[in-house]
C-alpha cells in the first residue's frame, strides 16, 4: 500500500532576475528542476533516488514534504492532501514526514546543546513533563548509538559522523513513519558512511520506517533499497524493483550509473 502518492509534480525555477536587477531579455531563463514527476512509495519500504548532482533529487525530496511549493502537481501522505493542508491540519501531517540533512556540519544549530536540539520537536508537538521530555531525549540518542554524557555538549564538540547520528535521533523525535534521507551520507568518508546506512537498516525495522533515501552512489542505494528511482534532469526515466534494475537496466542513463561507481563494502 502506497504511503506517499506523488502525481505530477513539477518545479519550475525562473532565474531572469538577477541579484543586481533585471536581465536582458534574451537571458530569460525557466529550470524546471523537477519535471512531471509521478511516483508511489509504499509503506515499509526504502525507495532508493539516485542521479547525477544537479538532477532534481533534493528538490523532489522538499517538494514532497512541502518545505518548498511546487509549481504544479499533487503530493498525497497517508491519504491526506499535503499540498491544500493548513495550519493545524499541515502540522499534523509534518508530526509523521520527517527529513535528515546532507551536511551534519549545518543541520544542528550550533547555540544548541545536544538535548536541546532533540528537545525541541518535543516542546513544539507534544505536551510533557521535563522528566519525560528528558527520559525520550535520552531513548533517543541511545537508539542511534549514543550514551546520555552526550546531552550536555555542543554539536562542535562531535565528529561527522556523529553529528549525523544527532540529526537522525532528532528526526525519530516524535516517531515519523516516513523520512527523507537526502544524501546522509555523502559528507561522511566511507567507513562512517556504511555505518550510518546500517544504522538507518536496522532504525527501519525497529520504529517501521518508510523511507525516500536520496543519493549519487548506486552502489549504496542497491544496498538499502526495495525499489530505485532514477533522476536525470528532473525526471524520472526508470523505476523499478532494485534485483530488476540491477540485473536488468532499461535506460542509457541508468547503465552509466551502474557502470561508472565501484562497489563499496557496507
Amino acid at each position: 500500500m502506497a504511503i506517499v502518492e506523488v502525481r505530477n509534480l513539477t518545479k519550475t525555477f525562473d532565474f531572469s532576475e538577477s541579484p543586481f536587477g533585471s536581465r536582458p531579455a534574451d537571458r530569460h531563463a525557466e529550470v524546471r528542476a523537477v519535471d512531471d514527476v509521478s511516483l508511489d512509495i509504499h509503506a515499509g519500504e526504502t525507495l532508493g533516488l539516485v542521479g547525477e548532482s544537479g538532477s532534481g533529487k533534493s528538490t523532489l525530496g522538499r517538494l514532497i514534504l512541502r518545505l518548498i511549493e511546487p509549481t504544479a502537481g499533487r503530493v498525497h501522505f497517508d491519504g491526506a492532501d499535503v499540498l491544500t493542508a493548513t495550519g493545524s491540519e499541515l502540522r499534523a501531517l509534518r508530526r509523521h514526514m520527517q527529513i535528515i540533512f546532507q551536511d551534519p556540519f549545518g543541520s544542528l544549530d550550533p547555540r544548541f546543546r545536544v538535548e536541546d536540539v532533540l528537545a525541541e520537536p518535543l516542546i513544539i508537538h507534544e505536551k510533557l513533563s521535563p522528566t519525560t521530555r528528558r527520559q525520550r531525549v535520552a531513548e533517543l540518542l541511545g537508539a542511534v548509538g549514543m550514551d546520555a554524557s552526550a546531552l550536555r555538549r555542543y554539536p562542535h564538540e562531535f565528529s561527522g559522523g556523529q553529528r549525523q547520528r544527532i540529526g537522525i535521533a532528532r528526526a525519530l523525535a516524535l516517531r515519523p513513519k516516513f523520512i527523507v534521507a537526502d544524501e546522509p551520507v555523502s559528507a561522511l568518508d566511507v567507513s562512517v558512511g556504511a555505518q550510518i546506512v546500517n544504522l538507518l537498516q536496522s532504525l527501519q525495522r525497529e520504529f517501521r520506517l518508510t523511507y525516500l533515501f536520496i543519493s549519487h552512489s548506486m552502489p549504496v542505494v542497491r544496498y538499502l533499497s526495495t525499489r530505485i528511482a532514477v533522476m536525470y534532469r528532473g525526471k524520472i526515466v526508470e523505476l523499478a524493483p532494485t534485483a530488476e534494475i540491477t540485473a536488468h537496466p532499461r535506460s542509457d542513463y541508468t547503465k552509466s550509473l551502474l557502470a561508472a561507481t565501484p562497489e563499496i563494502a557496507v
